[in-house]
């Protein structure tokens, strides 16, 4: 068995990253496709944040962009990021222990890794983003480490727990933030506005910790069964999740898109049967997102074209991409930069996002074929969870 030469606490060595020939394509196609979902959704909500009055709804176009956000968009990628997080520290678990690594020293492993997505997020707060998950799931792989050794069942029992309390939680919070947010803009400066969000994050990190455990863990359940990795294993049920999910959350999605296009006025108590409804069915269509895009990458094989291998850059490098977002909306969104947001139709929102997310899937490809492995986000979180990597001598 392998011996932990770093047993006292010291970063392991870093093995060096995966090469892109031997990377699974599905896990980084799924990332760089929910990217763009994360980005249309922040920039049609910042509508709603920026303008004081609710999506603008200014024709049919404006109408039918609403609708289409909460049919598809608003809480469906993120339970597909939040699962591909718990696949990713499942695998770095599996991976380890085959290698013959023991638990403490793989907790301490993942354990440090989650401290340092904690500073990334808390850093990423403090100079760009409200609404920062980087740090979340630093919490998450912080607290919930030791659910990595649960049995599939008792996984399982607590993940639908935490669903069912959580999700309603989350649902009733959402009503009572929304209906007690005050109307109108007031003056912000920068100090002030990053001070607010940091104020906010005692707050923020419970309420998104309730909503991100359940596909944390279901992420964990996926992994150890290589459900991304080796799709033509399991393409009966990926087809099943992919249907029944992405199905479920278009049926559960529309009374939320009735209340956002305004076409039903729900009292507070409906408002959060309605949301929390939402909520449910947002975690099927974050799963079938990810049990289709397992499926295309089944059909392309290794048939990857320049645009598929962009998006697929793209999910390699979803840290740095999710950060380079947050640095457009820093530049475009609050009042003292260009301040756009109340200008805004919620289609041109919509277009914004996309173009957005295309930026990155163009950043992240000129990365690929510049030789660059890894983007910045992820080459500083690998350095100070493993340290430097080790020298291979030659022969």
């Amino acid at each position: 068995m392998p011996q932990n030469t770093t047993a006292q606490g010291g970063p392991p060595p870093d093995p060096g990253a995966v090469p892109a020939a031997q990377r699974s394509l599905a896990p980084d196609l799924a990332r760089g496709f929910m990217l763009l979902v994360i980005a249309t959704v922040h920039a049609h909500m910042f509508r709603v944040t920026t303008g004081g009055g609710g999506y603008a709804l200014d024709g049919p176009l404006d109408i039918a962009a609403t609708a289409f956000m909460a049919l598809f968009g608003e809480n469906r990628g993120y339970p597909m990021f939040a699962a591909l997080f718990g696949y990713g520290l499942a695998q770095i678990h599996l991976r380890r222990t085959a290698e013959g690594r023991e638990w403490p020293w793989v907790r301490r492993l993942l354990r440090r890794r989650g401290r340092w997505l904690m500073a990334i997020g808390i850093a990423h707060t403090a100079l760009l983003f409200y609404g920062d998950i980087i740090s979340v799931y630093g919490l998450i792989a912080l607290l919930f480490t030791a659910v990595l050794r649960f049995t599939d069942r008792r996984l399982l029992t607590h993940a639908f727990a935490w669903m069912a309390v959580g999700s309603l939680i989350y649902a009733a919070a959402n009503t009572m933030l929304f209906s007690a947010a005050p109307e109108g803009s007031q003056e912000v400066t920068p100090l002030l506005d990053m001070a607010l969000r940091l104020i906010s994050l005692p707050f923020f990190w419970p309420l998104m910790i309730t909503i991100s455990v359940f596909p944390f863990m279901v992420g964990i359940w996926a992994a150890r069964r290589r459900l991304l990795e080796e799709p033509q294993q399991h393409r009966a049920l990926l087809r099943r999740v992919a249907v029944w999910g992405i199905g479920a959350a278009v049926l559960g999605g529309i009374p939320h898109a009735l209340v956002n296009i305004e076409v039903w006025t729900a009292s507070p108590v409906t408002a959060t049967a309605i949301f929390w409804l939402h909520l449910l069915t947002g975690y099927a269509g974050g799963f079938g997102y990810a049990a289709a895009i397992a499926l295309i990458a089944l059909r392309l094989g290794q048939r990857r074209g320049p645009v598929v291998a962009a998006i697929a850059a793209t999910g390699q490098r979803s840290m740095t991409s999710y950060l380079l977002q947050s640095v457009v909306w820093a530049l475009l969104i609050p009042p003292y930069t260009l301040g756009i947001g109340p200008s805004l139709t919620d289609a041109q929102a919509v277009g914004i996002g996309a173009a957005v997310w295309l930026a990155t899937v163009v950043l992240a490809d000129i990365m690929r074929r510049t030789g660059f492995r890894q983007g910045p986000a992820e080459w500083f979180l690998r350095r100070m969870t493993y340290g430097r990597p080790v020298a291979v001598s030659p022969g």
